[in-house]
Order: structure tokens, then C-alpha cells, then sequence
């Protein structure tokens, strides 16, 4: 099936990071138990490498292989979205053309930083579709620096002029207000908007319509229960878990990456917490306040006996043990 053409994507795609060992090499062994937590957690899908997985921190190489581990453990069980964003767009085809043939259903790429104009964008995805036809391209709108954090009149521009862009993550605030003016004017090859940003915004989102979410996959198992529980139209259970997760989000707004890997090893998930990306890192106070805020979603988690029988690589598994 060609990836435009694929069912449509909605629900929980979390955004996997790179767990590194402590040379700070990719532990890509890591990174094949990661997503089979994810699958254990009932997510619809998920995306590698995005903003959450230090992209920006690894090489073309590193990049490649990584998604070819990702896609080759996810096996088609659920559904991979690729991030192939890059400052050079041969590298962004080289990548998105290895990512496609190892099974990603569509390509997310970030709005250029330095493409200040709609007609700019315009050319710049316009390249990109003509490259790879019949691909579906999901346009990240991420603030700067790291991306153009371009007004929802501008996104309405692009995806009527690029229609091979299906789906867009707004992640640029106030991103439910932004959400609402492009599904508004939107035409109809956009399949759906994803929210991002942690999930720190998905009530307001899913009011106004969002397709999805692309949090960090910390908690993978409550956004799925939030999203089950709006798919079945119970607002106040929705609200109920977005308030019970949000210690652990608030915190994950402040130490990104530091207090996923925490909580990832603290759950057994990952042998170490190392980053590559410089950031703020958690103290010993800062760990007991997210040891508490664990402790209170406990019921709402796989307990630690399922979880490591999810995680436990089965027999005659894809790719090295």
C-alpha cells in the first residue's frame, strides 16, 4: 500500500528517545526493549526520531540505523512515522528514502528554521513531494530555533499548495487556538492534526480536534487510557488522567530528556540515563519528587511483572538479541 494512501493516522504515536549507553554510544538493544513497551502499552503507533529522541545529536549514520532497528522490532505490529528532519535536504531524502523502504508509513518533517516566507516553505516541501511520490508528509511545527514556528494562515498556505502533506504537528503555543484556524481552513488532503509538546496540551487539543498525540513515551500507558476514554466521548475520565499526569508532565517540561531516561530506568525500561544533548539534569531532590509523582499513577501503569514479561525479547525476534 502506498504511504499516502494508507488509513488515516489518530491516537497515541509517542515520540521514542535514544537511550545511550554510558559511553554515550546508542544502545540500540535499549532501544528495540523501548518499543516493545510501547507496543505492550496499547499505543497506535509511534514516531522515531523526533526533538525527544536528540536527533539533532546523532549522525546521518546513526539515524539510518536507528530506524531501521525501530521499524524492524515494530515489524508492522503497529505503525512507524519517521523524523528525517535535517538542515540539508539530501540528507533529508536520503533518510526518508531508507525510511520508507524499511516500512515507515509517513515522514515527519520539521518546517526549516531559516525559510521565512510561505512561498519559501512552499518550495521547500514542494522538493521534497516531488522526490518522493506518494509519500505522506507530516509537517512538524516547531518553534525556533529549531524550527520556523509558522502562523496557522501561513500552514494553511503550505497544505494547499503542497497536498502531499497529510498531516501536521502543531507544537507552536497556543497550540489548540492554532489547531482550530488550520482545521478550520484546511483543505481536504490534510488528513488530521497531531498535538505535541509532551502532551502537556491535549485536552485543549482533542476539544478542538486533534487526531493524535506525540508525547514522550514515559507514561504511554496513561495517554492511551486518555485517549480511550475520549474516543469513547467520557470527557471527565479524560480530564480526570490529564490532571493525575500532570506532576510528571510539568516536571518533563523543565528536564526534557533527563526525566524521560529517569523514569525509563527507574521503570527497568533502559540501562542507563545518559544524554547527549545538553539540558538541565535531575538532582537527588528532583528524583524523589518524580519517585512520588510515579508512585501516585502506579494503578495506572503496567505493574513491574507485566512489564518485564512485555519487554522480554521473544523467540526468534527480528534483528540481534
Amino acid at each position: 500500500m502506498k504511504q499516502a494512501h494508507a488509513k488515516p493516522a489518530t491516537g497515541v504515536y509517542p515520540v521514542l528517545p535514544t537511550p545511550f549507553n554510558a559511553l554515550k554510544a546508542p544502545d540500540t538493544d535499549g532501544l528495540r526493549t523501548l518499543v516493545r513497551y510501547l507496543i505492550a502499552s496499547g499505543v497506535d503507533g509511534m514516531t522515531y526520531p523526533g526533538v525527544a529522541s536528540e536527533f539533532a545529536q546523532l549522525s546521518e549514520q546513526e539515524r539510518a540505523e536507528l530506524t531501521e532497528v525501530v521499524l524492524d522490532e515494530a515489524a508492522g505490529r503497529v505503525p512507524v512515522i519517521a523524523g528525517v528532519t535535517s538542515g540539508d535536504m539530501a540528507v533529508t531524502l536520503r533518510l526518508a528514502k531508507a525510511a520508507i523502504k524499511g516500512g515507515a508509513v509517513a515522514l515527519m518533517i520539521a518546517a526549516p528554521a531559516d525559510r521565512k516566507t510561505a512561498d519559501e516553505q512552499i518550495a521547500y516541501f514542494t522538493q521534497i513531494a516531488s522526490e518522493l511520490p506518494d509519500v505522506a508528509i507530516m509537517l512538524q511545527n516547531v518553534p525556533p530555533p529549531v524550527g520556523a514556528g509558522l502562523d496557522p494562515e501561513v500552514l494553511v498556505q503550505i497544505l494547499n499548495a503542497v497536498p502531499a502533506i497529510r498531516y501536521v504537528k502543531e507544537e507552536a503555543l497556543p497550540s489548540g487556538q492554532r489547531l482550530s484556524v488550520i482545521l478550520a481552513a484546511a483543505p481536504p488532503s490534510l488528513a488530521g492534526v497531531f498535538g505535541g509538546a509532551g502532551g502537556r496540551y491535549i485536552t485543549d487539543e482533542l476539544r478542538r480536534g486533534a487526531c493524535g498525540t506525540m508525547p514522550a513515551i514515559e507514561l504511554a500507558e496513561v495517554h492511551v487510557a486518555l485517549f480511550k476514554a475520549h474516543r469513547q466521548g467520557n470527557a471527565d475520565v479524560v480530564r480526570q488522567l490529564f490532571t493525575r499526569m500532570l506532576p510528571v508532565l510539568n516536571i518533563q517540561a523543565v528536564f526534557r530528556w533527563s526525566l524521560t531516561k529517569y523514569v525509563l530506568k527507574k521503570r527497568g525500561l533502559i540501562a542507563q540515563s545518559t544524554q547527549r544533548i545538553a539540558g538541565p539534569t535531575l538532582d537527588a531532590i528532583d528524583e524523589q519528587d518524580v519517585d512520588a509523582f510515579l508512585a501516585d499513577l502506579k494503578d495506572l501503569l503496567l505493574a513491574p511483572r507485566a512489564l518485564s514479561q512485555a519487554i522480554k525479547r521473544p523467540k526468534g525476534a527480528h534483528g540481534p538479541a
